[in-house]
């Protein structure tokens, strides 16, 4: 639903709502306007909570919690099992949700969808991954085994850029390891979450196992603060990293925050450079540039750089950039405030004396054909800058726009020198045919997620996903083996029973 028409006359908007203890329950108070980008229009509301209703929610969790841990693997595992195939079925219907409030192109949130899945086949899996350790006579009658169970309530905040596949990042391993889980999505696009609580109750999830609430700041430190929150999943800016690390810590939670990038993309002279132009334009602009793993410098060795520089210009010419509804490839920004942010770091960028080779600042403008949607949405077509100078901040900050930045460099040495002094280590890559100079990169590069060869280097479900440096703090990592060990304490049994031949113990044996 969007803005209607009322009998009166007047105009009203849908508010999207919570959903706690497995209903839609209606916002009591503030609320926020929830954007159709590609319009620059207020589609709808959304409900921010207040700290009564946080509190409300966590308690609806953690009064679901006991039941859910103690449901048998059996029928835990079903319910996994069921809200896989319910997401899979209905896939198509989270990517026009994705698409309306974010976006992004309709392939673009499939894409999206496709690696949240990743993540559902991997909790389904959680009888494997929770299971403990059993040693037999560790003394003589003494056993010694151990055994991982869930933490309680679990909070997840999760960001804008990914409204489905971030939730799905933690909460479907939170769940399966037995937890409860309050959700606080982005405010921006919170429908997605929603659509999301709702699946997981068609396929049989208890009532108050996952709760969404919708807020800002305020419902964010309940989660934080709240005595009753076991632990704190987080992916966003690393400023707001920093600060939910810290304060969940000081609250005596269990914290992994995710923070912002940087992402470098090294290229030797011996790379391909068609393909690694291609690779450049898919990894820079795919989502509009607004995803922490999008490369947003290109560090070209100097002999190649004019060359890579002209191809990927070239490349840029045919991206299709309009509403996500339509045939195209790349949609526009989140609002007109991060749209108006970005278009800033361009003129910043110029004004220290780098090329703006490709300009995406004015819709109608030569870069390309015009935008394919509304004029007023929030639109930044592709932008190619060169020899942007290190000192400035638009080389220094996370842009989280379709902005591509190239840096030239004499070597190798001196390329990896550049990525190993920026204080995010969130991903990297490099583009090179010479398998010692890629073993090298691996093993120097101080980044946490490395490609060789590979723009985007986001691991498979049954890796994990986590940056070093100022990309990331607290403890583990989202998904994989480490996502099991988080949402999972250790227990260990020491046991010892008397055997029957010391007469202790009446096992019913027949006498005669």
């Amino acid at each position: 639903m969007t803005i209607t028409e009322q009998a009166t006359g007047q105009q009203t908007t849908e508010t999207i709502p919570h959903f706690i203890a497995g209903a839609r329950r209606e916002g009591s108070g503030r609320t926020a306007p929830v954007f159709n980008p590609a319009l620059g229009t207020v589609a709808r509301e959304v409900a921010l909570a207040s700290a009564d209703e946080v509190a409300e929610a966590i308690a609806a969790a953690k009064a679901a919690f006991p039941a859910w841990r103690d449901l048998s693997i059996a029928k835990r595992q079903a319910i996994m099992f069921r809200f896989r195939e319910l997401l899979v079925a209905r896939k198509d219907d989270l990517a026009r949700i994705i698409t309306a409030e974010h976006g992004k192109v309709h392939s673009d949130a499939l894409g999206e969808i496709a690696r949240a899945i990743e993540v559902v086949e991997l909790a389904t899996a959680f009888p494997l991954m929770t299971k403990g350790e059993f040693s037999e006579n560790a003394s003589t009658g003494v056993d010694v085994y151990s055994l991982r169970q869930p933490l309680g309530v679990v909070g997840i905040i999760s960001p804008f850029n990914f409204p489905a596949m971030v939730p799905l990042w933690f909460a479907p391993v939170a769940l399966a390891a037995g937890n409860s889980v309050v959700l606080k999505p982005s405010e921006k696009d919170p429908s997605a979450a929603v659509f999301i609580a709702e699946l997981y109750a068609e396929a049989g999830l208890p009532d108050g196992v996952l709760t969404v609430v919708h807020g800002d700041k305020e419902a964010v430190d309940v989660l934080l603060t709240h005595e009753d929150v076991a632990a704190i999943s987080f992916v966003g800016s690393t400023p707001i990293a920093q600060y939910v690390y810290e304060t969940g810590s000081k609250h005596g939670k269990r914290v992994q925050a995710l923070g912002g990038a940087k992402n470098h993309m090294l290229v030797l002279p011996d790379a391909d450079l068609d393909v690694t132009a291609d690779a450049a334009v898919n990894a820079g602009f795919g989502s509009a540039g607004e995803r922490c793993m999008a490369i947003s410098v290109v560090v070209a060795v100097e002999s190649i750089a004019d060359e890579l520089q002209a191809k990927i210009a070239e490349r840029m010419q045919s991206i299709r950039t309009g509403d996500g509804t339509r045939d195209n490839d790349m949609g526009p920004l989140i609002s007109g405030a991060h749209r108006d942010k970005v278009v800033g770091y361009i003129g910043t960028a110029e004004q220290d004396g780098a090329t703006v080779v490709v300009d995406g600042r004015d819709p109608a403008g030569p870069n390309g054909s015009g935008v394919d949607g509304d004029p007023n949405g929030f639109w930044v077509k592709p932008t190619l800058l060169d020899n942007v100078p290190t000192e400035s901040a638009a080389y220094k900050e996370e842009i989280f726009g379709p902005v591509l930045s190239i840096v030239r460099v004499a070597s190798y040495e001196e390329g990896l020198e550049l990525i190993n002094a920026n204080p995010f280590g969130n991903g990297t890559a490099i583009f090179t045919n010479d398998g010692g100079a890629a073993r090298r990169f691996q093993n120097e590069v101080q980044v946490g997620m490395v490609g060789v060869n590979v723009p985007i280097p986001v691991p498979v479900g049954y890796h994990s996903f986590g940056g070093w440096k100022q990309s990331a703090f607290g403890q583990g990592k989202a998904y994989g083996k480490h996502a099991f060990d988080f949402y999972t304490r250790e227990k260990v049994v020491t046991s010892r029973w008397l055997d029957p031949s010391h007469g202790g113990l009446n096992l019913g044996f027949p006498q005669n």
